[in-house]
């Protein structure tokens, strides 16, 4: 049974944008399955699932692989530890960092693969991300405040 929910759980997350643990219960209710919030919130551990923020800013769950959960942490740690603020210029997003490690933040902002990122160079304290659209910039400081926190 639970090999069976697990599956479902999968396949919901990849087909909706599921933002919350009782949105999930609730999809899973209605495919047949009765669970309790206890054991959603222990399916999620299980499953080794991630909120991600959407592209309009809401945020859903998504299945990390176990390399990317590796590789998300040491990203985050990465961020954290250089960041020091982010100012936007129209569609270009200025970040400062401690000095050397302007690369090392730019290499966890791209792992974000955030879709509004066209692409980013990295000096020794500054980074400057080309953003697609101007309306962006806000997005993206957005997402990184999120990771931040």
């Amino acid at each position: 049974m639970k090999g069976n929910r697990h599956q479902k759980i999968v396949e919901l997350i990849e087909n909706y944008d599921i933002e919350t643990q009782e949105e999930l219960a609730d999809r899973l209710s209605k495919a047949g399955f009765q669970v309790t919030q206890a054991t959603v919130s222990r399916d999620i551990r299980q499953l080794n699932l991630s909120k991600v923020s959407t592209h309009d800013g809401r945020q859903k769950y998504v299945v990390l692989k176990q390399e990317d959960t590796h590789l998300a942490e040491k990203y985050i740690r990465v961020l954290k530890d250089g960041f020091l603020s982010m100012d936007k210029a129209q569609n270009i997003l200025v970040i400062k960092t401690v000095s050397g490690m302007a690369m090392a933040v730019a290499a966890a902002i791209d792992a974000m693969k955030m879709e509004e990122v066209v692409g980013s160079i990295a000096g020794d304290d500054t980074i400057m991300a080309a953003l697609r659209y101007a309306e962006d910039t806000d997005v993206v400081m957005e997402k990184i405040r999120e990771v931040l926190s």
